[in-house]
């Protein structure tokens, strides 16, 4: 980002407090640590908003008769697989452990799902019956929204995107003295933000492990990658990024899956 050639990074470090640590080396993916400007976006704040914006979403779900009841048989699997997957969830961020989590199911025909800041899950009936999800599959679709809010991706985006708005000249002085920290807030719609092409990658490879450490197998990937190009052929999904392209995702899915395959070989199978 161009305004970055205007802070040393060294400054840069030492504004933000450093990185939060790389998750544990060893066998998995490796994608090494988060990204520093997300510590511009107080993180409490965030998980804050994401939880309003939750409730709301789930309060006119519940008007349209759209909210799934406990009971509900998909909503059911949906929660079981959440958790064997969300006790895996420490090791690429240490502060999920605090996270309340949860689990929803909205009857929409839309093809999409999604994990808010915090821990909040929601998925749409659409991409279950529509995509006819085995339950690997479904793993795979948690895991990976579970790593943009691991991997903290929408902070990180609100960040940059202000960080454009602000001016290095405000950035001088923010590393000078503090005096424009206030300066970041979040806001805007965290259902409808936009992830970046290292993003939707990163989260493909984070989920990948916590699927297979979940006990499901990520070879799933290659399959739901392959249904999702499917159904791109008409309108495309909303939860189908056109960053990178279902062909390119499947290649790196098949390139990382030696990395995973052990882990799921080693857990206890679902």
């Amino acid at each position: 980002m161009k305004l970055l050639r205007y802070l040393g990074h060294a400054a840069l470090l030492l504004m933000l407090g450093g990185a939060m640590a790389a998750a544990p080396r060893g066998e998995g993916v490796d994608v090494g640590a988060p990204s520093v400007v997300r510590n511009l976006v107080p993180a409490a704040e965030l998980e804050k908003a994401a939880a309003s914006q939750y409730g709301e979403m789930k309060r006119a779900a519940a008007a349209k008769n759209a909210l799934a009841p406990d009971s509900h048989p998909q909503l059911v699997r949906l929660r079981n697989i959440a958790r064997h997957i969300l006790p895996h969830a420490e090791r690429f961020n240490p502060a999920a452990r605090r996270w309340r989590w949860e689990v929803n199911l909205v009857g929409s025909p839309q093809i999409n799902a999604f994990c808010m800041p915090g821990g909040k899950i929601a998925f749409y009936t659409g991409i279950i019956d529509t995509l006819k999800l085995s339950d690997d599959e479904i793993a795979v679709v948690m895991g990976h929204e579970v790593a943009h809010a691991l991997r903290e991706h929408a902070r990180e985006r609100l960040a940059k995107s202000q960080l454009t708005h602000i001016g290095a000249a405000v950035l001088g002085e923010l590393i000078a003295g503090g005096r424009y920290a206030g300066a970041f807030r979040t806001g805007g719609d965290l259902l409808t933000l936009k992830f970046s092409r290292d993003d939707e990658s990163e989260a493909d490879l984070v989920g990948l492990e916590l699927a297979a450490r979940a006990g499901y197998d990520p070879r799933a990937g290659v399959s739901l990658w392959r249904k999702m190009s499917a159904a791109n052929k008409g309108a495309p999904p909303a939860w189908l990024s056109t960053h990178p392209a279902g062909q390119d995702r499947i290649a790196e899915i098949e390139r990382h899956l030696p990395d995973v395959l052990p882990l799921y070989e080693a857990a206890e199978k679902r």
